[in-house]
């Protein structure tokens, strides 16, 4: 609400004509008289300065109510005076050394004693309090204006080498003073405001009256199935033992699952908790003991020792079901069968595990690796832009194949997982506008199976050929 009467009362002064008090200031200050000679070309510098300063408040008073943030409006007052005296130098003009003088110089100080009180606080921001999105906008503008107020300066020093009348010649002179007073000023106005001056934040709720908290329960939920499972809500809370509190299965509360991990200076973070693809069997950190389990009808099994909150991993059902990988600066993963572990350090994403091999990927390479977590084979991992789909791996139940989908789906490569070799590289022809969605491994008769985007039908690919036959 502030910003909005703000931004009201500031375009309301800007829109208010040239006064015959403000030009009778003006003249006094700079001891100049006023004829006819010069009279228009001092009032037409104020209409001027008054209309692109109106109409840059016409953009930055919106931007200020909507952002909830004072410093557009600093800038929208100010930016006339900085910008309006960027301009390339014309060689027809010269230096006039006697439009900075000995009150200018104090000005020039104010301004550089603005632009280092405005790093060091904006830097004090940035380190302790975090580079958001509103403070680098704000340090964006900061160096452009920054780079602006001396180039502007320069150029206000420069004035017609043409002789004029002598009234002319002493109006342009105090104009282009008092237009470096006001630079150096706004430029000062500018820095600070943006290194002081932050978005308003939302109105704080009101904190309950203050209560004993209540300990969690202490038995444990068994289940066959899991139906459905739903997150916790509240990340603080008095009531310790609320159902928004704990992870809920079947509807009902979960208590051995941790809700929420800590993050020094940072919000809660809900705790990893996934259900296996069958439903059967979900993993967890444990609220307690702060160790990664798995759970299923028989009981639980402990995954890990006890963690630091910012050590917990994320966990991933794979292979349909049987194996749990823990990714946190490389991946471990588990057969929840025998229970036997193999540990990758630097993977970051396990794409395909089957009883033949695993295939992950690490910051730089695709590997093909045995149970034993021994590299079969490697490939450069290809960077893809943001937002951009990625290639998927697919390796044969028998572990003799690596089919990879690049280029949105539109080019399909086949390797010898022994050796490396690319045996192929097909793009299939979907009919009509149709493309390649997603690739769904090996049929039982061996044949690789894809489907498409737009009509959701499944084909056998020749991976050879390229060629497309519809499945019935």
């Amino acid at each position: 609400m502030i910003s909005w009467v703000a931004a009201v009362i500031a375009v309301l002064v800007a829109a208010m004509p040239v006064t015959q008090e403000r030009l009778t200031r003006f003249t006094a200050l700079l001891d100049l008289s006023v004829t006819t000679a010069n009279a228009r070309q001092v009032i037409d510098h104020f209409a001027g300065l008054r209309r692109w300063r109106l109409i840059a408040l016409v953009f930055a008073a919106p931007l200020a109510c909507f952002t909830d943030d004072p410093f557009y409006l600093v800038l929208g007052w100010c930016a006339a005076s900085v910008f309006l005296h960027v301009r390339p130098p014309t060689p027809a003009l010269r230096d006039h050394g006697d439009v900075e003088g000995h009150d200018m110089e104090i000005y020039r100080k104010a301004w550089l004693l603005g632009v280092g009180g405005a790093v060091l606080a904006g830097g004090y921001l940035l380190t302790n309090h975090g580079a958001t999105p509103a403070r680098l906008t704000h340090a964006a503008i900061m160096i452009i204006v920054t780079a602006a107020v001396p180039f502007a300066a320069r150029n206000l020093r420069t004035g017609p080498t043409t002789e004029a009348p002598d009234d002319a010649t002493q109006a342009g002179l105090a104009i282009r003073r008092w237009s470096t007073r006001n630079l150096y000023l706004a430029g000062a106005a500018v820095v600070l405001s943006g290194a002081m001056l932050t978005p308003g934040q939302p109105a704080q709720r009101e904190l309950p009256e203050y209560s004993m908290p209540r300990s969690f329960r202490n038995d444990l939920a068994m289940f066959t199935k899991v139906d459905e499972y739903a997150a916790p809500t509240c990340p603080w809370i008095d009531q310790m033992d609320d159902p928004c509190r704990y992870w809920l299965v079947n509807g009902e509360p979960f208590p051995q699952a941790a809700p929420y991990t800590i993050r020094k200076g940072k919000a809660p973070r809900q705790a990893p908790f996934i259900r296996s693809p069958n439903k059967k069997a979900i993993v967890y950190l444990g609220r307690d003991d702060r160790r990664m389990a798995y759970q299923d009808a028989k009981g639980i099994h402990h995954l890990t020792g006890d963690l630091a909150d910012t050590e917990v991993p994320t966990p991933a059902f794979l292979g349909q079901n049987r194996y749990v990988a823990l990714t946190k600066g490389g991946t471990r993963i588990t057969d929840t069968k025998t229970w036997a572990t193999v540990s990758i350090p630097g993977a970051q994403r396990v794409h395909a595990l089957n009883r033949s091999g695993i295939v992950v990927t690490t910051a730089s390479q695709v590997l093909v690796l045995d149970h034993r977590g021994k590299t079969r084979m490697s490939l450069p991992l290809r960077k893809t832009k943001k937002n951009t789909r990625a290639d998927t791996y697919h390796l044969r139940p028998d572990g003799k194949r690596l089919v990879v989908i690049r280029d949105f789906g539109s080019r399909v490569e086949t390797f010898d997982s022994e050796t490396g070799r690319r045996l192929s590289s097909v793009t299939p022809e979907f009919p009509g506008d149709d493309f390649l969605d997603v690739g769904l491994g090996w049929s039982e008769q061996g044949l690789f199976l894809v489907r498409s985007s737009l009509s959701e039908r499944v084909y056998y690919l020749h991976l050879a050929t390229g060629e497309l036959r519809r499945r019935n």
